[in-house]
């Protein structure tokens, strides 16, 4: 979507090549029906598009927003940008497609999307006293942490009940989400009150808090999500019976599970970074190096994990003893 000036033609409601059929007769300046979406660090253009079609490249063109002091997002005189009047922080963020300008095309297409960018944009003509406005929604997502809870917290937790209290943190969030935790049938779990922190960059900062107890999977997932701007971040934790049986457990066990679930999470992350490759595409010596890569990655994660297996089991038996 991100500057193609063709893009705002499916938000006119005006089909390529049959303006001409559907335009009124007094010009008017027409822009999208519903509130554009865009995540921090995008480029994404504003449309805004005169019907009937009509060469605006030498007359005074405004983009706004009535907001902020100096209110002019860019405006354009004489075939040229007037700089001086525009707000500081749109400097060198916003552009004009002045080839489409002949055709009435006047979509603004603003660069490195920020949090602050979002509000009502204005876009007017002045000499036709026509205008239109846009709403832009800006946000800003990121993946999420599972930990489990303090030792402390935790053996208090074991000596209670047979529960094991797991934490769920993400940063970087706009506008403020929600935290759900999920079993592994996709079940809602009752879970504490979110809580959320506003940092000086307006980024929220959210956790949650939820118990859990032994299930058929031991499977569980913390799930972030901001409808708003369509954005959902989720991460997966699969809990070793041992962690429900007894208060056998330690900063020793807790430390030799928490690796492995490092390895897991590695090996996911390497898959992923295994896929964008392989849709990158490549000659067939390239796509055997890479599957033979893959084996070998794949060999040593199993390899690792049964250490870790073993480690924990030995672990188990000792603190067990000490205790």
């Amino acid at each position: 979507m991100a500057g193609d000036p063709g893009v705002a033609a499916s938000f006119w409601g005006v089909p390529e090549g049959q303006a001409g059929s559907l335009e009124p007769s007094e010009p008017q300046l027409i822009g999208p029906t519903q509130p554009m979406v865009a995540t921090r660090g995008d480029d994404i253009t504003l449309p805004c598009h005169l019907a009937p079609a009509t060469d605006l490249s030498d007359i005074t063109l405004e983009w706004a927003r009535p907001d902020l002091d100096p209110r002019f997002v860019l405006v354009r005189r004489s075939g040229q940008e007037l700089e001086g009047k525009q707000h500081q922080s749109f400097k060198g963020r916003t552009s004009l497609f002045t080839d489409e300008l002949k055709n009435g095309n006047v979509s603004l297409k603003l660069s490195n999307v920020k949090i602050p960018d979002g509000g009502t944009y204005r876009c007017f003509i002045p000499e036709l006293q026509k205008d239109s406005f846009v709403q832009l929604v800006v946000g800003a997502a990121s993946s999420p942490d599972i930990i489990i809870a303090g030792l402390d917290e935790l053996n208090e937790s074991y000596k209670s009940s047979s529960g094991l209290m797991l934490d769920c943190k993400s940063a970087g969030w706009y506008p403020e989400p929600e935290v759900l935790w999920l079993d592994a049938e996709g079940n809602l779990l009752s879970a504490g009150p979110t809580e959320s922190v506003r940092g000086p960059d307006d980024l929220y900062t959210v956790s949650s808090r939820v118990t859990v107890e032994k299930r058929h999977s031991n499977s569980f997932t913390c799930r972030v999500q901001q409808n708003n701007i369509n954005q959902t971040r989720e991460v997966h934790i699969h809990l070793p019976d041992e962690f429900f049986v007894s208060p056998c457990s330690s900063a020793a066990l807790i430390a030799v599970f928490m690796e492995s679930f490092k390895v897991v999470r590695g090996g996911a992350a390497e898959e992923e970074e295994e896929e964008e490759r392989r849709r990158s595409g490549g000659g067939e010596e390239e796509k055997q190096r890479r599957e033979e890569e893959e084996r070998k990655r794949k060999e040593e994660q199993r390899r690792r994990k049964e250490e870790l297996k073993k480690e924990l089991e030995t672990k188990k038996t000792e603190v067990c003893i000490l205790m």
